[in-house]
């Protein structure tokens, strides 16, 4: 579940554990409906970005308090905790109190408590915001696999773009309380719905227009300076109405003659090692990016340089006006 902060993606996570009860519909794991049923009775996990680690309890007896209150015996309790420590890479600090444990070790424990009773589901809340940027990578693909390996369903929150597109199979982009869109991250980032999917997933260049033409699948478009553009119809009105034109910044590109040609100026470049990032005039957008591929055979660009970009009208889409 990925959205903005206040987008409600935190309180349908809450819905689904059953701290808050849901106004209308009906919340269904593995096809039961839970919404009667009170949290500590719904066998779901829960990672949360504070950890929430008995901070009294070693982690051994972390990971044993909730199959203790399952009424496991001992012994399956033991070889429990083994198993989900071996998982995280973890074992040797089963001694150790959280306070002994960096963010990161902590963090494992927390996973690991998660899914010491073999729940149905697992829901995650932030659970990486805390840690630093390599380690929060690391932990991405950690958890990734960790659910390839036990099948276990995953809800995942965030607001961090990149994280949604590594970690899932399918996402769910939140906005104003709704589901803006729920597709794979290919689908979202390829063919967004809408002006708000394309601009939240991804760095995304967009033209305010107004529709001349539409002819099955394709429109025609006129921008402010009178630019005639042709784009895919996604989700846009009929000839008058206005749409915003969306394409991606890797599929411009310089120098080149194509379906949609129009002048451009090069305001900035920043060399990123494998591309670089272009800050364009374009349409009377000075902020129009083109990711420019760092290959030996490319055309040397320099600030100041007038130029021409262009793009196919397969990659750019009409959308809604994004008001």
């Amino acid at each position: 579940m990925l959205g903005p902060s206040g987008s409600g993606k935190t309180t349908c996570l809450m819905m689904l554990a059953g701290f808050e009860t849901a106004t209308y519909g009906e919340i269904r794991l593995g096809g039961k409906p839970i919404n009667n049923i009170p949290p500590h009775k719904r066998g779901i996990g829960m990672v949360f970005q504070n950890y929430a680690l008995f901070p009294h309890m070693t982690v051994g007896e972390n990971l044993s308090f909730p199959l203790e209150v399952r009424g496991i015996e001992k012994a399956e309790r033991k070889k429990k905790v083994t198993n989900a420590l071996d998982m995280v890479q973890m074992s040797e600090f089963i001694g150790r109190r959280p306070a002994q444990l960096s963010g990161g070790q902590q963090q494992r424990i927390a996973l690991a408590r998660s899914l010491v009773f073999e729940p149905e589901l697992v829901l995650m809340d932030e659970p990486l915001g805390a840690l630093d940027k390599q380690l929060r990578e690391h932990m991405q693909y950690e958890i990734k696999h960790i659910h390839e390996q036990l099948g276990v369903t995953v809800v995942y929150v965030t607001h961090d773009q990149s994280e949604a597109l590594t970690m899932s199979d399918r996402v769910a982009v939140f906005d104003d309380g709704r589901i803006q869109q729920l597709a794979t991250p290919a689908d979202l980032y390829e063919r967004p719905e809408n002006a708000f999917v394309a601009q939240f997933i991804g760095e995304n260049n967009r033209f305010k227009t107004e529709i001349i033409e539409v002819k099955n699948d394709k429109v025609l478009a006129r921008t402010a300076t009178g630019s005639i553009l042709s784009a895919r119809k996604v989700n846009c009105g009929e000839v008058g109405t206005t749409s915003t034109l969306s394409i991606r910044p890797e599929r411009v590109s310089v120098g080149l003659k194509g379906e949609n040609t129009t002048k451009a100026k090069v305001l900035e470049l920043i060399y990123l090692g494998d591309h670089i990032r272009c800050r364009m005039s374009v349409e009377e957008d000075n902020e129009f990016i083109v990711k420019v591929p760092n290959s030996l055979n490319h055309t040397h660009l320099e600030v100041g340089e007038e130029t021409t970009v262009s793009w196919s009208s397969e990659d750019c889409r009409a959308l809604d006006n994004g008001d």
